[in-house]
């Protein structure tokens, strides 16, 4: 699903939505493909798999698209974008445990790694990875949202549309459960 690039249109990202509501027929592409890889690693994060995670973004995107006269020019572009592609990774989730599956079992398999890679980092990075989808949506959006991206509580509670109190439990509960997950780690 990556892969968007900076466009060259130089209008900032508000410019480019009002364009788009105003009808410009490219502004919105334009403006998706500024943020696309951003909003691409938000919605794997946040989801199960890659294949949820691109289903997210599509529904995401569509509804921002559909969605686009109701932002508020009083947040950034790039939190409301974030907001919709967690909202959309959370129904996804909440919409596949009512179906009844089967899993398919899971392999190993040996990423292919650049020589250069620290193979230690990116053991750490596979194992926190895996350790996400152990933790409920909410607290992996929290986890994500905060420790990840980098978002304060206040902006996080802003994006994912809970109380701020909210974003520290869910954040207090799922570090805990990833350091519980995750202590093998200090083993090595």
């Amino acid at each position: 699903m990556p892969g968007g690039n900076d466009a060259t249109d130089m209008r900032t990202d508000e410019q480019l939505l009002r364009a788009h509501l105003a009808g410009d027929p490219h502004a919105f592409a334009d403006l998706i493909n500024r943020h696309v890889d951003y909003l691409w690693s938000v919605a794997l994060r946040t989801s199960n798999n890659p294949e949820d995670a691109a289903d997210a973004l599509q529904d995401a995107l569509f509804a921002a698209h559909r969605t686009a006269q109701d932002f508020r020019s009083d947040a950034k572009l790039t939190s409301w974008l974030h907001r919709i592609v967690v909202n959309a990774c959370l129904d996804r989730i909440r919409r596949n445990k009512v179906r009844k599956t089967v899993p398919l079992p899971e392999w190993d398999v040996l990423p292919i790694a650049d020589t250069a890679d620290d193979i230690a980092a990116v053991d750490l990075s596979v194992s926190i990875g895996r350790a996400l989808h152990v933790l409920p949506a909410g607290q992996r959006a929290a986890i994500v949202a905060v420790d990840i991206e980098g978002y304060s509580v206040a902006e996080a509670a802003t994006i994912l549309g809970v109380a701020e109190g909210t974003i520290k439990s869910r954040c207090a509960r799922g570090r805990l459960k990833l350091a519980q997950v995750l202590g093998h780690l200090r083993e090595h």
